[in-house]
């Protein structure tokens, strides 16, 4: 009898948990990033992008973002972050994820996308945001010049904010180019909703 009751807890637990685990990707999250110049909400989107989403949500919900820097901004183009903290030191990153940049989501103004080297599945904890629709970022074929960078969401309050960082200086530093004169700094992000 022990043994029965036992394996229907584990069947309802497990159920309960699958549940659990169906509503929270279903439902997209908004994130907000406090920066040094005002804040920036964004909107995810893990129905289709369910692999880049869930690995922004980790790196916020660890704290890895606050006190990070954009360390790349190239006015008309995009502003990019999440790599280094506020003494130009690359960040500690997770395993690179699978590019979803076939999910048929555009690098249009405002969609943030995940930062990839030029390895297709190199994508960990950078991102950037489209200034303007950026077609040539879209996926167009499975090859290595093709695959594209994958939009997971997108800027729904603050695109003020991201094009004010595109009016700051910029300049060299630490072997890198388009770097801000003065830092711009998200203090802190947070899941909202």
């Amino acid at each position: 009898m022990r043994a029965f009751i036992f394996s229907m807890m584990l069947l309802l637990t497990t159920t309960l948990s699958f549940a659990t685990e169906n509503l929270m990707s279903d439902t997209p999250s908004k994130v907000k990033l406090t920066t040094s110049l005002g804040e920036i909400i964004i909107q995810l989107n893990p129905e289709k992008a369910p692999i880049s989403s869930a690995n922004f949500l980790t790196y916020v919900n660890e704290g890895f973002y606050n006190n990070t820097i954009f360390h790349r901004v190239i006015p008309g183009f995009m502003a990019q972050g999440g790599g280094f903290d506020t003494a130009f030191n690359q960040k500690s990153v997770h395993n690179p994820i699978k590019n979803e940049a076939d999910n048929g989501l555009p690098n249009k103004r405002g969609s943030i996308a995940m930062a990839r080297t030029n390895v297709p599945d190199s994508a960990t904890a950078q991102f950037f945001i489209n200034y303007k629709d950026n077609a040539s970022l879209n996926h167009t074929s499975p090859t290595p010049s093709g695959w594209g960078y994958a939009v997971f969401g997108e800027v729904i309050e603050g695109m003020d904010v991201v094009d004010a960082m595109a009016k700051q200086a910029t300049g060299n530093r630490g072997g890198h180019q388009d770097v801000p004169k003065t830092d711009i700094i998200v203090e802190k992000a947070e899941v909202i909703e």
